[in-house]
């Protein structure tokens, strides 16, 4: 065998045994329980802007495939297609969605919920494959590049995602950042259920109390004075996550 193979091999079960009993853990629709998932793949017209979608439900698949340096996610999103039915959520298994699309690994990621209130995307050299998983029609919105598996596997470990977009939090709008060791900020960009599938929006302003920080580390929210821009068109967004699976971007300087 040689050392592709081996390395390839080996990231299959490093990937098997993380990221799907670690880095998205919680996962209740992460079942492989008898159905029928069946997958179409097409190039989809991507909407360049998306207006007053905070508090709109989403879903994601990422099909995770080997590489010589570790592993990549090709990430689809319902977002804006629909609103991820629970129906046909629940119904998908991952391990036939990984196998109808020669893949290792299907990660379900979801449902979750916007927190901006705009989306601004731009071209980008990913492709926006529209593709159907078990009735849920997504588009391929991001690639993320995954090199050492566990350090990406652990909460608050920042992760590089190539979207290309712009988030808008109007003024006026109450954000939830955290503040790490070193003084940079993270915005909430998006809240889970996949934890705790009873938290809401209105709970968010008291999570303090609930996260288990890095030492050095705060979580706050406060009522914007004016429109803040995370601004990810030319460079990779940066992206943590907690423990509950809510997701923050890093903050762009001079957005």
């Amino acid at each position: 065998m040689n050392k592709t193979s081996r390395n390839r091999n080996a990231a299959r079960v490093v990937v098997a045994g993380i990221l799907t009993a670690v880095l998205f853990y919680g996962c209740g629709s992460s079942n492989d329980s008898a159905s029928t998932t069946t997958t179409t793949t097409t190039k989809a017209q991507q909407p360049k802007t998306a207006d007053d979608i905070r508090g709109m439900r989403y879903c994601e698949v990422l099909l995770i495939t080997p590489v010589d340096q570790g592993v990549v996610a090709n990430v689809y999103v319902s977002f804006p297609m629909n609103d991820c039915p629970q129906a046909e959520w629940s119904a998908l298994v991952a391990s036939e969605i990984a196998a109808a699309n020669n893949a290792p690994i299907a990660v379900l990621n979801g449902p979750r919920y916007w927190l901006m209130d705009s989306i601004e995307k731009v071209d980008s050299d990913v492709e926006p494959l529209a593709q159907d998983f078990g009735g849920i029609e997504m588009i391929r919105r991001a690639t993320v590049a995954i090199s050492n598996i566990l350090e990406a596997a652990k909460p608050y470990n920042p992760n590089h995602v190539k979207r290309a977009t712009v988030f808008t939090f109007d003024a006026g709008q109450t954000v939830f950042e955290l503040t790490d060791a070193e003084g940079s900020k993270y915005v909430m960009q998006s809240w889970s259920q996949q934890v705790d599938p009873t938290l809401k929006e209105s709970s968010l302003a008291g999570l303090s109390s609930r996260l288990k920080l890095p030492e050095g580390w705060s979580y706050s929210s406060r009522k914007l004075a004016k429109k803040m821009r995370v601004v990810t068109t030319t460079t990779d967004a940066v992206v943590v996550q907690d423990e509950l699976k809510n997701s923050y971007s890093l903050e762009t300087l001079g957005a």
